[in-house]
């Protein structure tokens, strides 16, 4: 029996059933990191004059700034993965996923290199409320970033071949829906970069 709207747009929405059910999802997170922004926000308004700022200046902004270059190259490189499965090349289609997981593995190992740098100076959580919002904010996308690795992995490894060849447009429509998850893990970085290392 096979899953209605998998494939065919819904009528009422206008969408197949993965790409509502990651938008529903993209909502919650959302919701999730918007309340962490604001307890940011309300944490820097109650701080001491210049205990934020003080440190802030303890992150490394080289880092980030590489971190940031690598996510943005792991989303254009998923938009090809995606772009090729349309053009129905499977091959360039896993050269660009696994570019894109080599960015998403490049980008874990400078958050370790950051946050064992952290650690060696006795920085930690609790050593500060902005090293705690740091650390949640920093640490809740860095398991993002690992749920979606997961994710690409599936989608990667050689059960992807049998998928694509048995369903190829369904197929290409769950790296859509992993996709747009992947874009959105990217623009909370966006966010994140100027907040925390730079203001």
């Amino acid at each position: 029996m096979e899953i209605p709207y998998s494939i065919e747009e819904r009528e009422d929405t206008g969408l197949i059933n993965s790409k509502l059910g990651i938008w529903i999802f993209l909502a919650s997170e959302v919701m999730l990191f918007g309340g962490l922004f604001s307890a940011y926000i309300f944490l820097r308004i109650a701080a001491p004059p210049g205990d934020f700022e003080y440190w802030a200046s303890k992150l490394s902004v080289p880092m980030a700034t590489v971190n940031t270059m690598v996510l943005i190259s792991s989303s254009v490189s998923m938009v090809m993965a995606w772009a090729s499965l349309k053009l129905k090349d499977f091959s360039k289609y896993k050269m660009y996923m696994g570019i894109t997981l080599l960015c998403s593995a490049l980008f874990m190992v400078i958050k370790y290199f950051e946050y064992t740098s952290k650690f060696s100076h006795d920085i930690f959580p609790s050593t500060s409320n902005f090293m705690a919002i740091y650390f949640t904010l920093t640490g809740l996308h860095g398991l993002h970033i690992l749920g979606g690795v997961i994710v690409m992995l599936y989608f990667y490894l050689p059960i992807s071949h049998k998928l694509w060849e048995e369903q190829p447009e369904h197929f290409t429509n769950r790296i859509e829906a992993l996709g747009l998850y992947w874009h959105f893990v990217d623009l909370v970085w966006i966010f994140l970069f100027p907040v925390l290392y730079l203001l």
